[in-house]
């Protein structure tokens, strides 16, 4: 970036935009010049507080903004139109998962993206995760062997009453229902971990509080090379106080069980690389995170932006949640809804 600060504008203002306007703005390369939201209230708080020029509309942003990269955090079924002005205007992208609302919309934006030298990436922070990502290197390793099969499961208590199908979260169109809003994160790190499905079959979409949208998702992924695995969502889910992401490996030579927080592997032999004996052994955040400058929600959040920064920086850098991983996650996505809907009793 010719050794100035890079220019950035986050459109959509609400849990997310904030959440990430905070983080980003710890890095000493960026400069947060503009944001863009409908809300006249969130804009009137920003104005009064922040050293940013505001806007209604995104176009208004781009036209007069101009930034280097931008940061879309709005409601899923707005990411398209956006990303795609954004491409035209060559301007790098960090976009919030699950990137689109639609594969083949997420497909055009990804080859686009793909054969130019816009940095391009979607907010999967699984992948920056310390225990996940310490998972994915144990598996490159083979520290259990061939993997058989998997289960990918996460849940919370987002939804716990009765719905009445208001807002963009109680609409599929919209980007909301526990398959976009949670089931995309177990659905993307089993893609990141064991690698995505060449095919989807049992899926099942249960409502439970929500009148317009599901609840709860399972569906059982198969590979050609054998594994199987199967993945269970539930949003309704009042046992968890924070939303919880686990998964479950199993392999020839032992077993892997793993959430944000921890890591229990069993082992049918000791491992003298990981320092792992025979039978049951616990590895903690604690004892394998990295530290990063400035914390929010965990690591990983601050972790996936820094790398946005970094990609943008230094081209020879990969990315490690591209737009074509959106695209990938999505497929799998497609191919649930396709499923339950013929299966449909």
């Amino acid at each position: 970036m010719n050794n100035r600060k890079i220019r950035l504008g986050i459109i959509g203002a609400g849990r997310m935009g904030i959440t990430h306007y905070s983080i980003i703005n710890s890095h000493p390369d960026i400069e947060i010049e503009s944001i863009a939201d409908p809300s006249t209230l969130v804009l009137n708080i920003m104005k009064k507080y922040l050293p940013v020029k505001i806007f209604k509309d995104y176009n208004e942003l781009f036209e007069s903004s101009k930034p280097d990269a931008i940061l879309v955090c709005t409601p899923p079924n707005l990411h398209y139109p956006i990303i795609k002005n954004a491409f035209e205007k060559n301007i790098h992208v960090f976009v919030e998962k699950p990137f689109t609302t639609n594969f083949y919309q997420a497909t055009e934006l990804a080859d686009l993206f793909q054969n130019s030298n816009l940095v391009n990436q979607v907010g999967y922070v699984n992948r920056f995760n310390d225990v996940f990502v310490k998972v994915r290197e144990m598996l490159d390793y083979g520290l259990i062997g061939k993997v058989i099969r998997f289960k990918s499961e996460m849940f919370s208590c987002t939804i716990s009453k009765s719905d009445e199908g208001s807002g963009w979260r109680a609409s599929r169109e919209s980007g909301g229902g526990a398959v976009f809003e949670m089931a995309s994160h177990a659905i993307d790190l089993v893609n990141f971990l064991v690698g995505k499905p060449d095919k989807v079959i049992g899926s099942s979409l249960n409502q439970i509080f929500s009148v317009k949208v599901e609840d709860a998702v399972s569906s059982t992924f198969l590979y050609k090379n054998g594994i199987t695995g199967t993945i269970y969502i539930n949003w309704c889910d009042s046992s968890y106080r924070k939303p919880t992401n686990k998964i479950e490996i199993f392999g020839l030579g032992g077993r892997i069980l793993a959430d944000q927080h921890s890591i229990k592997v069993f082992m049918n032999k000791p491992d003298v690389k990981y320092n792992l004996r025979q039978g049951w052994n616990t590895l903690y955040i604690t004892d394998i995170f990295k530290n990063v400058p400035f914390y929010v929600r965990g690591n990983e959040f601050t972790r996936q932006l820094y790398h946005f920064v970094d990609c943008v920086q230094n081209k020879e850098i990969q990315n490690v949640c591209t737009f074509k991983d959106g695209a990938s996650t999505l497929k799998v996505i497609a191919d649930i809804f396709n499923d339950h809907e013929k299966n449909l009793i």
